[in-house]
């Protein structure tokens, strides 16, 4: 059984006389297995286990008969966990599709209350601001980029709520944030929602397509003078 470990790898044989391939590779997967084989890994960069070390990590060996009894039990396990993921994910996407449907009719629906004005009359997008992994200090603000929060600083720039869209590498994908944020430079944040509802603020943007409005060359890039000029759609507060 091959067992990766970062760029190395060691291949158990199994005695078929008294282990079973299929319980040592379960066995290999074992909180007890992993523990053992990081306590004997050396280096910083690349943590290596040399062979005499991992000759070296105990094992549990029952009987054969036990071993099989085991392998079936967790074959028919893991097999119940593959197919309530393979659901999950069913259902996930057939509740994103009735939710995107309804949004999409919310949104094209007009009536007694709706204007149209341009984003821009609406709210103020602002550009977000720069700051690199290493000048983060560890907290608990959220440092949000153009595809959402891939890291945390101890210093926040805005204040809660914020809607954030992608404006540089990946355009449009529209952030939600409920505590106070630091909006990447590669986004745009909402400065003045100018009394509209915050939350509606976002499912609107979430729903408006603006890959039509790159304005990059070689990296996709949205301007956002050009996306206050677009005319929409715009239901009075009390709607919203």
């Amino acid at each position: 059984i091959p067992v990766a470990f970062n760029q190395k790898i060691n291949a158990v044989v199994p005695n078929r006389a008294k282990a079973l391939p299929e319980f040592m590779f379960y066995q290999a997967l074992s909180e007890q297995f992993l523990d053992q084989l990081e306590s004997l890994a050396t280096g910083t960069t690349v943590r290596i286990v040399n062979k005499s070390k991992f000759n070296s990590i105990l094992i549990v060996l029952p009987s054969l008969p036990e071993q099989q009894r085991i392998v079936a039990i967790l074959d028919e396990a893991f097999e119940g966990i593959a197919t309530a993921k393979a659901n999950a994910e069913k259902n996930l996407q057939n509740a994103r599709a009735i939710f995107e449907s309804h949004l999409q009719s919310v949104f094209s629906r007009q009536g007694g209350g709706w204007g149209e004005p341009t984003i821009g009359d609406q709210v103020t997008f602002q550009r977000g601001f720069d700051i690199t992994k290493n000048q983060q200090t560890r907290g608990r603000v959220p440092v949000v980029s153009s595809v959402g929060i891939k890291s945390f600083h101890d210093t926040a720039m805005v204040k809660a709520p914020g809607v954030v869209i992608g404006r540089k590498g990946t355009l449009g994908k529209v952030f939600y944030l409920s505590e106070n944020y630091w909006p990447h430079d590669t986004t745009l944040w909402i400065k003045d929602f100018k009394g509209n509802h915050p939350r509606f603020v976002y499912h609107f943007m979430r729903n408006l397509d603006v890959a039509h409005l790159d304005t990059g060359t070689a990296n996709p890039a949205l301007n956002r003078n050009v996306l206050h000029s677009i005319r929409i759609n715009w239901p009075h507060v009390d709607m919203q």
